[in-house]
C-alpha cells in the first residue's frame, strides 16, 4: 500500500470516507468498486476501534427475534451466506449449544421455537438444521458443563470470522481498485463552501502536516465518534448515536468444543463463551458509555461480571482471573432511542447533514456490506455493480491447491502453510514469494505461533502497519496468545526499528 500524503492532497476525489473500521473500509471497497474516485482517512489504525473488539462473529442475530425484528434477522442471514462465499479463510461456520435450566426466563420451547424460525428464515442459505438436544447430549458435547436442572438444550449454526483482518481486507481491495488510503490521519475540521462540505482540513500524525482533502462528497463512518464529527459542524447537534460498551476476555484454554449461547442469571441478558485460537473468548457486556470514545477500558467489575457467569455453568473448574489472558471492549454506535440497551435495533440509519455530509450511524458488523451498498446508491444515485454472489475482498475466494501441496513447493512446516491460509487467503503466495527471495524470513519470530518474520514484513510493506500494535493486535492477532516470554513483541519491534516506520507518531 502506497501512504502518500502529497497525493491525497492534490487529488480529485468523488468521494472522501471519514473512518477505517468495517464501514468505512467497506464503502470505499464498494465505491471502488463501482468506478469513484475515492479517499479515505482513519486517524488511528484500521479496525483499531470497535472493528477489531467485537465478538468476531458473522451471525442472524437469533436474540433479535425476541424484538420482532425478522426483516433485520432475514438480511443478516443473507449476509452471512455472502461473507461464508467470499472469505472462506477466515468467516467458517461455527456450532452454538443453547443449554436451559429449569426456571430459564426463555423455557426450552422457547429456544426451540427460536432455533426453528431462525432455520426459516434462512431458508437456502442454511449453514445445518439445528439439532434438539436432551440434557443427556448437551452434557455430551460439554461434558462439565453444571447439569443440575438442566432440562435439555439445543443446537443451532453461525459462523466466526477474524473482524480485524476482514476490515483490512477491505481496505486493501479498496486500495488495489485505485483508493487512496491513510491511516493516522485525523480529520480536524469540514471544509464548507456554499453552504456545502467539499473536504475536511486533516493532520498527519506520521509526520505533524495538515492536509486540505477536497471531494465531491463526504461520508462519516466515524461510528462511536459520529456525535464528535455532528458537532464539529453544528456546536449543539443533538446525539445523534447512543453508545453502548461491550466487554470481552480472552480465557487460557477451552471450556466447550462449542460455541456457547447463555443467559445472565442476574439480568437476563445474553453473552457467548467461544472457541477462538485454542483459547475461550467470553462476551459481551452491553451498558451505557458516557466518557469519550478515546478512553473506553474494561473494569475489573466488567472482568468479575463475566467469570461469575462462567463460573456459575462450571462449578467444577476454578476460573480465576489470573488465567485471563487479554480484555478488550467496544463501543457500539447505536441509533439514539429509549430503552435498556441489549433491547436497541441494530438496523443501520443512513443520515445528510444540512451541509450534505453522510453519516453512517448503527448497523452490526454481519450487515456491512448491505451498509456500504445503501450509502454508495445514495451518493451515486444509480445501480451499482451486483455483490451478493460475491463480495470482493483481497484475499477472497478458494485456495486451489492443498495445504500439504503447498508446504512441499515450498519447503515450509504445514502448520505455517494453514497459518497463512488463514490469515491471508488466496494471498498467501504474497508472502510465501517474500520468503524465495530472502529465505532469512522463513524463521518464526516466536514459539508462541506459527507466525513467520516475512509475515511482520508483508504488514509493513504492503498492510500499511506502522506500530508494533499495528501487528500484534490487528495484522496478526497475537494478542489473542498465552505468550508469557512476549518474544513475539520484541522481535516485531526490532523488525520496524529495521524499517524506520512510525517513529514520529504523536
Amino acid at each position: 500500500m502506497i501512504r502518500d500524503i502529497e497525493r491525497m492532497a492534490h487529488g480529485e476525489y468523488d468521494l472522501l470516507v471519514i473512518g477505517g473500521g468495517i464501514n468505512g473500509a467497506a464503502v470505499a471497497n464498494m465505491a471502488a468498486l463501482n468506478g469513484l474516485r475515492v479517499v479515505l482517512a482513519e486517524k488511528d489504525d484500521f479496525a483499531s476501534g470497535t472493528s477489531s473488539k467485537s465478538t468476531k462473529l458473522i451471525h442472524g442475530g437469533l436474540r433479535y427475534l425476541e424484538n420482532l425484528e425478522f426483516d433485520l434477522v432475514r438480511e443478516s442471514l443473507l449476509e452471512r451466506s455472502i461473507q461464508l462465499k467470499s472469505a472462506p479463510h477466515f468467516v467458517r461456520p461455527l456450532g452454538f449449544v443453547i443449554p436451559v435450566y429449569k426456571g430459564d426466563k426463555r423455557p426450552l420451547w422457547m429456544v426451540r421455537l427460536g432455533v426453528f424460525l431462525y432455520d426459516l428464515l434462512c431458508g437456502r442459505h442454511k449453514i445445518a438444521p439445528h439439532k434438539l438436544l436432551t440434557p443427556e447430549k448437551v452434557a455430551g458435547i460439554i461434558p462439565d458443563i453444571n447439569s443440575e436442572n438442566l432440562v435439555g438444550g439445543v443446537m443451532y449454526y453461525d459462523a466466526q470470522m477474524d473482524d480485524a483482518r476482514l476490515c483490512l481486507e477491505n481496505i486493501l481491495n479498496a486500495e488495489n481498485n485505485g483508493a487512496h488510503i491513510a491511516n493516522y490521519m485525523e480529520v480536524k475540521t469540514f471544509i464548507v463552501e456554499n453552504g456545502r462540505a467539499v473536504g475536511v482540513e486533516a493532520v498527519d500524525r506520521i509526520s505533524q502536516k495538515r492536509v486540505s482533502i477536497r471531494a465531491s462528497h463526504v461520508v462519516c463512518c466515524a461510528g462511536p465518534w459520529t456525535n464528535v464529527f455532528m458537532a464539529k459542524e453544528r456546536s449543539r447537534s443533538p446525539m445523534a448515536v447512543r453508545t453502548t460498551k461491550g466487554v470481552h476476555l480472552i480465557y487460557k484454554g477451552l471450556f466447550s468444543p462449542e460455541a456457547m449461547f447463555l443467559t445472565v442469571k442476574k439480568d437476563q441478558r445474553l453473552f457467548f463463551i467461544i472457541p477462538w485460537e485454542g483459547n475461550s473468548l467470553i462476551g459481551t457486556t452491553d451498558t451505557d458509555y458516557q466518557g469519550s470514545p478515546d478512553n473506553v477500558s474494561v473494569s475489573d467489575e466488567d472482568i468479575e461480571y463475566l467469570l461469575k457467569e462462567v463460573q456459575r455453568y462450571f462449578p467444577k473448574k476454578k476460573v480465576r482471573k489470573e488465567n485471563v489472558i487479554t480484555t478488550f471492549a467496544g463501543l457500539r454506535p447505536l441509533v439514539s432511542q429509549p430503552g435498556r440497551p441489549s433491547k436497541i435495533s441494530r438496523k443501520h440509519v443512513i443520515k445528510e447533514s444540512y451541509s450534505g455530509v453522510v453519516y453512517v450511524m448503527g448497523g452490526k458488523y454481519t450487515t456491512y456490506r448491505k451498509i456500504a451498498e445503501d450509502v454508495v446508491t445514495k451518493i451515486k444515485g444509480e445501480k451499482l455493480i451486483d455483490t451478493r454472489d460475491k463480495w470482493p475482498l483481497y484475499g477472497g475466494g478458494r485456495v486451489k491447491l492443498l495445504p500439504e501441496d503447498i508446504a512441499r513447493k515450498y519447503d515450509m512446516p504445514l502448520d505455517v502453510v494453514d497459518h497463512l491460509i488463514a490469515t491471508y487467503g488466496t494471498r498467501y503466495r504474497d508472502v510465501l514469494k517474500m520468503v524465495r527471495g530472502d529465505p532469512s524470513l522463513k524463521g518464526k519470530i516466536c514459539s508462541c505461533s506459527p507466525v513467520i518474520q516475512a509475515q511482520v514484513v508483508y504488514a509493513i510493506e504492503k498492510e500499511m502497519a506502522l506500530t508494533v500494535e499495528d501487528i500484534v493486535n490487528r495484522r496478526l492477532g497475537l494478542v489473542y496468545q498465552d505468550c508469557p516470554s512476549r518474544e513475539c513483541e520484541r522481535r516485531i519491534s526490532e523488525i520496524i526499528d529495521k524499517k524506520g516506520v512510525a517513529e514520529n507518531l504523536i
